[in-house]
């Protein structure tokens, strides 16, 4: 990563500067530091600090200078059989939309699939709406990466907080434990 100073420049978006993730633990959930202090990748995952009333998507795009195919979403499913509700995280560039009723139903051998209820999601994850993010999920969730996030050069995902980003290569975002790349996730 190239350095100015002793600051580390974004590589992508207008930030004033990015710091590695576990040198800000304030702009990362409780969760996410967790996880990133077990995860070999966590050199390479960089975090900047944002204005959470830009947290959404297409605000955060405009006033941040990240297209929408450079950011992506996690988002939060839960998949219903009978009595049993299994959740799951898709992680999809803003571009696109994950394909919920298809490729997320029949993965989760669900008869029917939705997005979670954003009390379901918030309380699960333990992070805040509009900052939820597949590093730290809970033990046992399905994380399940579009092909086209994993192909990016660098990317910005949630920090599990409304203010703060992480912004990430694709490959290493694929290296999380449990995650796994799948093509047609998203369309």
């Amino acid at each position: 990563m190239p350095t100015i100073t002793g600051m580390t420049a974004a590589p992508i978006g207008r930030f004033e500067q990015a710091w590695p993730a576990l040198d800000r633990e304030d702009l990362v959930a409780p969760p996410v530091v967790a996880a990133l202090r077990g995860f070999a990748g966590a050199d390479q995952v960089l975090v900047v600090d944002t204005d959470p009333d830009n947290a959404d998507t297409a605000v955060f795009g405009e006033v941040y200078g990240v297209p929408p195919e450079l950011s992506a979403n996690c988002v939060v499913v839960a998949g219903r059989r009978g009595e049993t509700t299994t959740m799951a995280a898709c992680v999809i560039l803003a571009s696109t939309r994950a394909d919920v009723n298809g490729v997320v139903r029949k993965r989760l051998n669900a008869r029917k699939a939705s997005f979670a209820p954003m009390d379901a999601a918030v309380s699960e994850t333990g992070m805040e709406y509009g900052g939820i993010t597949p590093i730290g999920l809970p033990a046992g969730w399905p994380l399940w990466i579009d092909a086209a996030v994993a192909d990016s050069a660098w990317v910005v995902i949630g920090s599990g907080r409304r203010r703060g980003k992480i912004l990430i290569a694709g490959k290493v975002l694929a290296q999380i434990a449990g995650a796994e790349v799948v093509p047609d996730l998203a369309n």
